[in-house]
């Protein structure tokens, strides 16, 4: 399968899983020197490998490509590992985040992949200059960062993995959030 098939697969999967709605979030693959990055605007149900958008490392993206690109770009460059990026709008993971606290996952699983997983404030009117180095910065060090009120985003050295960080870190979030209201789990 080639790279940007298994984009599309990956992109669409956060969609039908709940991740993301029909035209949120975003995702990338790194090929060689390329990564293709979803447009702006994408329509998961409907993308092909013809609308997704070539970009370079260090370099301005295209007209077209997804306004989280620059994002990505960034994570690719501060993190030579990183071969796919993804960005999903889990509403477990943004409701558990929105007081900006970093996110101690309770179960076992969670424990064990995060720890900790770090929730990044950014104001609104800012977040398009100053989300690309704060969210790679925060990349390099975890698997996953969420950015407060807006989502998760998962560097992996493939899509595979960062598909794995963005499920598992909803799936830890859904369990906080039944046990909290269960009674069973105070706020960490």
């Amino acid at each position: 399968m080639s790279a940007k098939t298994d984009l599309i697969r990956y992109y669409q999967w956060l969609r039908r899983h709940g991740l993301n709605d029909s035209h949120s979030g975003n995702a990338s693959v790194r090929e060689g020197h390329t990564v293709w990055i979803t447009p702006t605007g994408a329509c998961a149900d409907t993308l092909t490998a013809q609308q997704l958008v070539a970009c370079r490392i260090a370099q301005p993206p295209p007209e077209g490509a997804s306004l989280d690109a620059p994002l990505h770009l960034s994570v690719y460059a501060k993190n030579p590992q990183a071969g796919a990026v993804l960005h999903g709008h889990g509403p477990y993971t943004v409701a558990l985040t929105l007081d900006g606290r970093d996110f101690s996952p309770a179960d076992f699983e969670g424990q064990f992949y995060f720890g900790r997983v770090p929730v990044i404030a950014i104001a609104f009117e800012n977040y398009l200059s100053e989300s690309p180095a704060r969210v790679a910065e925060a990349l390099r060090d975890n698997q996953i960062c969420v950015v407060r009120g807006h989502g998760a985003y998962a560097a992996g050295r493939n899509l595979n993995l960062a598909y794995k960080w963005i499920c598992s870190l909803e799936l830890s979030a859904k369990t906080a959030y039944i046990a909290r209201t269960a009674g069973v789990l105070t706020h960490p």
